[in-house]
């Protein structure tokens, strides 16, 4: 049987800042945005490449604001991923290299914490 993640939730306090921070700035897929009503507005966006979506919205769950930190993401080069995070705005941390990868770090606007994983090269 197959176990697949396909959507992590991610607490904000303002979710056309979350869209335009996700959708505009890291520059991932705006997939769906929907107001259900007053009390509740679901928004999916999906990385370039990547089987698992995070939503945000209104009404959705109760974590506190800015409580991700877990989510890491792998991808093809580090060095390429930070510069495209700072050209577009975002406070990205330096590359850090360790054994198991090279890492670059950031928050979005709520201090949801993302970690970028670049794989070491496997013989």
């Amino acid at each position: 049987m197959d176990w697949k993640i396909e959507l992590v939730f991610v607490p904000v306090s303002d979710v056309d800042r979350a869209k335009h921070f996700y959708g505009d700035q890291l520059g991932w897929n705006v997939d769906y945005d929907h107001t259900v009503s007053d009390e509740i507005r679901f928004v999916q966006i999906t990385p370039q490449g990547s089987a698992c979506s995070i939503a945000f919205g209104k009404g959705l769950i109760d974590m506190p604001v800015g409580s991700q930190r877990s989510v890491q993401i792998v991808i093809a080069d580090a060095d390429a991923a930070r510069e495209h995070l700072v050209k577009n705005g975002v406070d990205a941390s330096e590359v850090d290299e360790q054994a198991w990868g090279r890492f670059v770090t950031f928050s979005d606007p709520d201090g949801n914490r993302w970690t970028l994983q670049q794989l070491p090269k496997r013989d």
